[in-house]
């Protein structure tokens, strides 16, 4: 029996990369990866081609909005603004946050769904254990598939499927390791494209989230600046 065509937004992530996981156990996958002038946009994009060829993805599309770097109002996308030391119990948003990011990666998302008729898109957000960004929480997903039913056609049926949203980091991990995700072909440092920082709030909720599990992460290295600081 054929499988039904799903659509994965790939960042390189540990998130991402698990809920492609997740999706590829029922659906046969199209890869979306989004370039936005992050400073790590080389090294993500790395991630998202070897994660792609662990899959055996043959759709892939990467898409190109530098614009936001532009916009800017992030320490992603400014080199002027300090990417923020990790600080897991932060009450405000991060200087990390990408303003309205995950609009502009669902809007090609849909539009690439509606073409090639992807019934379900996934997408690795998770909301309880985060760096708080507004994009990523469960009312915004249920706020945008409704969206979806007013502005594609009647025919289109797509939905957003954010499959980790209410799970810890350390549920993740477990998760990926029992769907055997390619965690070494990932990458989550927001600073840098050859060591993990281990110092920003995505090293930090890698660590604490492989810590938690008991899984070794295959990136960190024993003795090195990440492991010390996650």
């Amino acid at each position: 029996m054929a499988r039904s065509l799903a659509i994965t937004l790939v960042s390189g992530g540990m998130d991402s990369c698990v809920a492609a996981a997740l999706a590829a156990r029922e659906h046969e996958l199209a890869s979306l990866h989004v370039s936005y002038g992050q400073r790590t946009q080389q090294r993500e994009l790395r991630a998202f081609r070897e994660i792609a060829e662990h899959y055996g993805v043959e759709r892939t599309l990467v898409a190109d909005i530098g614009y936001l770097r532009e916009i800017g109002g992030s320490s992603l996308t400014d080199e002027n603004m300090r990417v923020e030391r990790a600080d897991l119990q932060r009450s405000g948003i991060p200087s990390s946050y990408v303003p309205f990011r995950n609009s502009h990666f669902l809007a090609i998302a849909v539009s690439w769904a509606e073409v090639i008729g992807a019934r379900k898109i996934f997408i690795g957000a998770v909301e309880s254990d985060s760096s708080g960004y507004p994009d990523c929480r469960e009312v915004y997903y249920e706020a945008f598939n409704e969206l979806l039913r007013v502005g594609t056609r009647p025919q289109t049926h797509v939905e957003v499927i954010a499959p980790l949203i209410k799970m810890k980091k350390s549920e993740i991990v477990t998760l990926g390791a029992q769907l055997n995700a390619p965690f070494h072909l990932t990458w989550s440092c927001y600073r840098n494209n050859d060591t993990p920082c281990g110092d920003c709030d995505s090293c930090a909720l890698r660590a604490r989230g492989f810590s938690e599990a008991g899984i070794a992460d295959p990136l960190v290295t024993p003795g090195t600046h990440a492991e010390k600081k996650g």
